[in-house]
């Protein structure tokens, strides 16, 4: 009888919420359909495709795109089927079994996931309470324990905050090893270190479509290096790793600059009210607890009620993120923010 081995074993899938509710505040996704004001394009440019012919392998025209979009030479543009494809990538081909590759946590839980899945040696830097990374505290550890790699979101996903340029940049100067910094959050701030990659050798920055773009559904995300690192990732990456589609609807999006800004924009105001509404609660109701302060289109609080509150919120079919002692709530439109804030100050009340 075939049995697995023991890494497979091990293994639990992804476990997103699931189910069908009116109000999705769960996954960080944009609470803006883009395809309202660009369904005529994209109806257009997917009747162009020839479905009988594989795409395009370097997914030329997303990646000057994306150049355009964010101002960088397309040479040190790689496209992946979404980032998670590309942590997967750099996780089994950059490092080698046995490898040290550094976490922080909490961060987003795929990050070690590859990281076991390719039999590295997963380390992990735990944050206090306040949930701030220390970068001096990763350089010694990468400096002095041999690490090959380290890797985490920026700003963090799931906590909300992030780290300053200027310190993400010190971490690279400062450490023999390649750091992957995940941007997927970066749209909503303005401490991107997108502009540097030129400058270093051991820097990789992964950038997503699904949270700014609004293009979840379709998965495409890029890594951007200098040219060394980008040369050995095209290499590496499986020949047609980004379906024509994606690549036409990720054309068509990261084109229309003035539109995303504004929608992003539109997002982190949204952020800002839910996240000042969540604070007014907590003083009303010292249960909710701590509310963090973000950067990000979430907000992140850590209370001893999550489970609670999240089950009540699925009664009333708004779903958010549940995570033990916290709970995380993506942003959505005005309306859908008013609607939650009204649901968690019933919940609050029956709660005393």
């Amino acid at each position: 009888m075939y049995t697995l081995n023991n890494k497979l074993k091990k293994v639990e899938p992804y476990d997103p919420v699931d189910g069908d509710y009116r109000i999705r505040l769960d996954a960080n996704e944009s609470c803006f359909n883009i395809n309202d004001e660009l369904g005529n394009k994209i109806t257009d440019a997917v009747k162009k495709i020839n479905l009988n012919r594989y795409p395009d392998p370097l997914a030329k025209e997303a990646c000057k795109a994306f150049s355009g979009f964010y101002g960088i030479p397309d040479k040190f543009v790689t496209a992946g089927n979404g980032s998670d494809e590309l942590i997967s990538i750099i996780s089994s081909t950059f490092l080698e079994k046995g490898d040290k590759i550094l976490t922080l946590s909490p961060d987003f839980s795929m990050y070690a996931f590859y990281g076991s899945l390719y039999e590295l040696k997963v380390e992990t830097i735990h944050k206090g309470d306040d949930l701030n990374v220390s970068i001096s505290k990763v350089i010694e550890y990468c400096n002095n324990n041999n690490v090959k790699a380290v890797i985490f979101s920026n700003p963090c996903n799931p906590t909300s905050l992030g780290v300053l340029r200027e310190d993400i940049i010190r971490l690279v100067k400062n450490v023999f090893c390649l750091v992957i910094i995940d941007e997927a959050y970066m749209d909503f701030w303005n401490q991107s270190i997108l502009d540097t990659v030129k400058d270093f050798d051991n820097l990789i920055v992964l950038k997503t479509c699904s949270k700014a773009a609004g293009l979840a559904a379709i998965r495409l995300g890029f890594a951007v290096a200098g040219e060394k690192i980008t040369s050995a990732l095209r290499a590496v990456k499986s020949p047609y790793n980004t379906d024509a589609v994606s690549q036409a609807l990720g054309t068509i999006a990261l084109s229309e600059k003035e539109l995303l800004a504004r929608k992003c924009s539109e997002i982190v105001s949204n952020r800002k009210e839910l996240q000042n509404e969540i604070i007014a609660l907590s003083k009303e109701f010292p249960k909710l607890g701590r509310v963090y302060d973000s950067v990000t289109n979430f907000v992140f609080i850590k209370t001893p009620a999550g489970k609670a509150i999240y089950e009540k919120l699925l009664e009333k079919s708004i779903s958010i993120r549940y995570m033990g002692n916290y709970i995380r709530i993506t942003a959505g439109t005005k309306e859908e923010n008013t609607e939650l804030i009204i649901a968690l100050k019933d919940i609050l009340e029956e709660l005393k």
